[in-house]
């Protein structure tokens, strides 16, 4: 394991346990010494992962007695989600649910008959501890064989023959009604989001909502998140999810997707809305991800963990006197009323359920505008003071699929608040990322210690293209809407079902048991809602209808699904969105230092117009984009040619003409 790229893998090099990596030698020996397979699958971050690992891997009895039964293997998610979502998908037919750790027992030939979650050591919380279940497996599998094989094979083949989708029901806005009305059901309108505790933050069911007009329920979340402890106060970026129901007390890990996303939900709020407070948030998460998830050349690492020294959440907890020693005793008690923090400590120790004297920030009450600067003052002596703490460790693989979506974040946030430097941000990782990634050809899923390496999965193709197709829409250059088109053929090529949508692998991968594919969302939308997203866009960007009919096939596909869970079918909806349309394309012309082709550009930029696509144009693009030869500028003046599913108005020439066409509104 020492010599595995992956973090998590070499957080377990020195277990008693002998782990390997999936591949051909741990199969190739569970066959040989006629052994099951212990598949752990885990990230580097996550807590129960750690908690696992030292109660259990790291004993020395446990080890020596899972060496002498199986064959282990240890599998990081962030860099296998193939294997992930397979194994998944088998967990949660067995035992009804799913999470992590995952671990599984299997047949030598890879086929599952156990799985769960967490294990603990000993028997406890209702669950059979590992060590018993080490003993009852040895014991069926030397004398009750022929059972685990009836239920491996049973498991397998419903695998195999699972439907591409839930059932075929009409595209229609009857499936958008039904997913705002199932949202609104279960929307919490006393502490926003939705459901109960734990609550996580869904900002791409946010943004559906605010698509469709419900911007209430929409800033009342994204208020209620900034505020509460899900959010770092002092160095800003979002937490994994919240414990309980009113966003205070967080699992700590943060993850570069998270960011993302919650990117794009605050940066649409503003354009929507106009309210300068989300655009501070988008500007802080920016910042955040700056300083500690951006790696030299300008792409993202993946996560910085739960836990530190102390325990887990540690870093970004205070007490009162750690206050007063960073602030004196003035400003203490003015952050200690700003932030909700008390001698006693604001929450329950999640263990004793009693509290130990520290406090997770969060703002207590909205701050008066005469209070800001203070805030700020204070908010950089305390980063200051937790920058002397042992700092959580930060995960610093790089993946496509998530740069992706944060190159996507960056640049649409910078078009809709014109904001120079996010764009600069979104620049530089996506030259990054092409560079290390992609080969002309395929695209790599991993990049760390100089090396890329891991298949893509159609995660890394379908959000690196949206993330350029988002930078094309914020600068312009040709480059980034030539590469989407490069790497969504690709794509196409690599992963498509015959009866539309897309598999998430390859097939290149002859040791896993089906060929896996995905619609719902899960922490990020899934790879296929995405594609087909990214398929209609383009079809409006390139003039290439037989896109939209491929986008069609698929979305037929998972009609049911959005029928049946529209609460997990957010990006599938939104991209139906886009489908029923209206779509609209605007292309501009005219002299670079035209300030009312300025004016223009940033009017259709940083409004809120789901379904417009933006395109300048420029020879460099007409290979790509042929119907842009007609639509230059007419005798040397500014001009806008906006165009509904390729029916154009009337070219105009000036900012105020073009918004009476574009008509901003809230709505789709």
């Amino acid at each position: 394991m020492i010599d595995q790229s992956s973090p998590y893998l070499q957080q377990h090099a020195h277990n008693p346990v002998d782990w390997y990596p999936w591949g051909d030698e741990a199969f190739a020996l569970a066959r040989r010494l006629d052994r099951p397979i212990f598949l752990s699958i885990g990230y580097s971050t996550c807590h129960w992962c750690h908690v696992m690992e030292q109660e259990s891997f790291a004993d020395p009895e446990i080890g020596a007695a899972m060496n002498a039964l199986f064959v282990s293997i240890k599998v990081d998610r962030e860099e296998r989600p193939d294997i992930d979502q397979l194994y998944m998908e088998a967990a949660q037919m067995m035992t009804g649910s799913g999470g992590w750790p995952l671990n599984l027992i299997l047949t030598p030939d890879g086929r599952p008959f156990y799985a769960a979650t967490y294990i603990p050591k000993e028997d406890r919380f209702g669950r059979m501890g590992l060590r018993s279940l080490i003993r009852r497996i040895d014991e069926l599998w030397h004398h009750d064989r022929a059972r685990l094989l009836a239920s491996a094979d049973s498991i397998t083949q419903a695998l195999r023959e699972m439907p591409a989708a839930t059932g075929r029901t009409a595209l229609s806005e009857a499936l958008l009604t039904r997913a705002r009305a199932a949202l609104a059901e279960s929307f919490d309108h006393e502490a926003g989001g939705f459901g109960d505790a734990p609550k996580f933050p869904s900002p791409h069911k946010l943004r559906l909502l605010l698509r469709l007009g419900e911007r209430a329920m929409v800033e009342q979340t994204l208020d209620a998140m900034r505020a509460g402890g899900i959010y770092d106060q002092i160095g800003f970026g979002f937490h994994r999810y919240a414990t309980d129901r009113f966003w205070r007390v967080p699992h700590f890990e943060k993850m570069l997707y998270d960011q993302a996303m919650q990117m794009l939900a605050y940066s649409d709020a503003f354009a929507a809305t106009g309210h300068g407070r989300h655009a501070r948030v988008v500007r802080e998460l920016a910042d955040f991800v700056a300083r500690r998830l951006t790696d030299p050349d300008g792409a993202f690492y993946s996560a910085l963990d739960a836990d530190s020294a102390g325990g887990e959440g540690r870093y970004y907890q205070w007490s009162i006197d750690e206050l007063e020693a960073a602030l004196g005793k003035e400003d203490a008690v003015f952050a200690a009323r700003v932030w909700g923090m008390e001698r006693r400590g604001n929450y329950l120790d999640e263990a004793r359920r009693l509290r130990n004297g520290r406090n997770i920030p969060f703002l207590a009450q909205p701050p008066l505008d005469a209070d800001r600067a203070r805030m700020e003052r204070i908010r950089r002596r305390l980063l200051a003071a937790r920058a002397q703490r042992p700092v959580p460790f930060r995960d610093d693989k790089v993946l496509t699929d998530w740069n992706g979506m944060m190159i996507a974040a960056l640049a649409h946030a910078a078009a809709r608040l014109g904001d120079d430097g996010l764009l600069a941000q979104a620049r530089r990782a996506a030259a990054t990322v092409l560079e290390r990634m992609w080969d002309g050809k395929r695209l790599r899923h991993r990049w760390r210690a100089g090396q890329a390496a891991i298949d893509g999965t159609l995660d890394d193709y379908a959000m690196l293209v949206w993330g350029l197709i988002e930078l094309y829409q914020a600068d312009f250059t040709p480059r980034w809407l030539q590469a989407a088109v490069a790497i969504d053929r690709a794509m196409r090529a690599r992963f498509a079902m015959k009866d539309g949508g897309f598999y998430l692998t390859d097939g290149g991968d002859q040791r896993l048991l089906a060929r896996p594919h995905e619609w719902f969302d899960g922490a990020t939308p899934a790879g296929n809602s995405v594609a087909l997203a990214n398929l209609l866009r383009l079809a409006h960007l390139t003039g290439d209808m037989r896109l939209v009919a491929q986008a069609e096939a698929g979305l037929r596909q998972a009609a049911g699904q959005m029928a049946q869970a529209p609460t997990g079918s957010s990006a599938l909806l939104w991209a139906l969105a886009d489908y029923l349309g209206p779509m609209r394309e605007l292309v501009v012309a005219g002299r670079d230092d035209d300030p009312e082709l300025e004016r223009m550009v940033a009017l259709a930029r940083r409004g809120f117009h789901p379904g417009l696509v933006l395109l300048r144009h420029d020879p460099a693009l007409f290979g790509t984009v042929p119907f842009l030869k007609e639509q230059g500028a007419i005798d040397g003046r500014a001009t806008a040619y906006l165009c509904e599913n390729f029916a154009c108005n009337r070219p105009v020439h000036t900012a105020r003409q073009l918004a009476e066409l574009l008509d901003p509104s809230a709505g789709r």
